[in-house]
């Protein structure tokens, strides 16, 4: 049995961004999501499939962290992604998103339906009850860590989830290693990285 990874998600508030903002986080967004099968839809949304279900995590929170670190051309707050992770079995070849079927797709369209009206912006959703009780922990923690991630800790949050270092990060962004490693300090990181750890141990006994 192949386990694999769904996200299903939109742009936050997308109608009321600036066009400017719209065009450079679907930008990022597309170059976050490179490496694997995705589609947008309809403008704002869109569904990713990661074969390997370790890995959506960090894809979500790439795709947050891009929104958010948009946030400083916006309302506070304002720009954001929200998106629902399904990790179940696959077992047909994947051609197309649109007409792809399995367990992954079917928990991912069904827990991103229910976030609708919620004030949450992360789920994660197995058929496994035990595993989707401390996953449940993991994306209210982040969500509640993200929630109030200001435009410049996400920016370095951004790019230590690709694998660099705050110096290589300080160096990217044209920004003091002092200041950076404030916003690591101040966004979290280590609460992350910890999360992170939690979900790859979580997810590894169900494959």
């Amino acid at each position: 049995m192949a386990v694999r990874a769904v996200l299903t998600g939109d742009i936050v508030n997308s109608t009321r961004l600036k066009k400017v903002t719209e065009k450079k986080l679907l930008k990022m967004l597309t170059a976050a999501l490179a490496k694997y099968q995705f589609e947008f839809y309809r403008g704002d949304s869109f569904q990713v499939y990661v074969k390997n279900p370790v890995e959506a995590l960090q894809t979500a929170l790439l795709c947050r962290t891009a929104a958010i670190s948009l946030s400083k051309n916006e309302t506070i707050n304002l720009s954001d992604v929200r998106i629902s992770i399904g990790i179940g079995a696959v077992t047909m070849q994947v051609k197309t998103l649109g007409t792809a079927k399995g367990e992954a797709f079917i928990l991912s369209g069904r827990a991103f339906d229910e976030m609708t009206g919620k004030d949450t912006r992360l789920v994660i959703a197995t058929a496994n009850s035990l595993a989707n009780a401390g996953l449940q922990i993991i994306a209210d923690y982040l969500n509640a860590v993200l929630k109030v991630m200001t435009d410049k800790q996400a920016e370095v949050i951004f790019e230590l989830l690709q694998g660099k270092t705050q110096q290589e990060v300080a160096k990217l962004l044209k920004k003091s290693k002092s200041t950076v490693h404030q916003h690591v300090t101040a966004g979290r990181w280590s609460e992350i990285e910890k999360l992170s750890r939690q979900y790859e141990n979580i997810i590894n006994q169900l494959t």
